[in-house]
């Protein structure tokens, strides 16, 4: 459906990558907003996926993040988010979690993860030494 409102920095969404070209991500997954508003960048925000997957091979732009912070999971399920796979995208990809009868919500992460999951950036840029 996509957002109608600027996600701040931290909130986590749901993405639909759907119709992107492989390798590329290519499904629906949750989302962390990374950047503020941004000039002259309406209707685009930087997000960083999240997986419950285990990378196989941990690099520095692997973080786990401290809880699970999705609605309808339990916060003590394992989550990584996926930094080398930063992405600017159109808030008609964005979506609150459905948690209820027309309820929806979108949870801001602690700022020590929004911290971690910006270095990440960094070494996925390679950026840092």
């Amino acid at each position: 459906m996509g957002i109608n409102f600027h996600p701040r920095a931290g909130t986590l969404l749901m993405c639909d990558f759907r119709g992107a070209v492989p390798p590329e991500i290519n499904k629906r997954r949750p989302v962390v907003v990374i950047t503020p508003r941004l000039a002259n960048r309406d209707q685009l925000a930087m997000v960083v996926p999240t997986s419950t997957t285990e990378p196989r091979s941990m690099q520095p732009f692997h973080v786990r993040l401290l809880k699970n912070y999705h609605p309808n999971e339990p916060d003590d399920l394992p989550v990584w988010a996926k930094c080398d796979l930063v992405s600017s995208v159109s808030f008609a990809r964005l979506d609150r979690f459905h948690v209820g009868h027309r309820r929806f919500e979108a949870p801001m992460i602690s700022a020590d993860d929004l911290a971690s999951i910006r270095k990440g950036v960094l070494a996925a840029l390679g950026l840092v030494d």
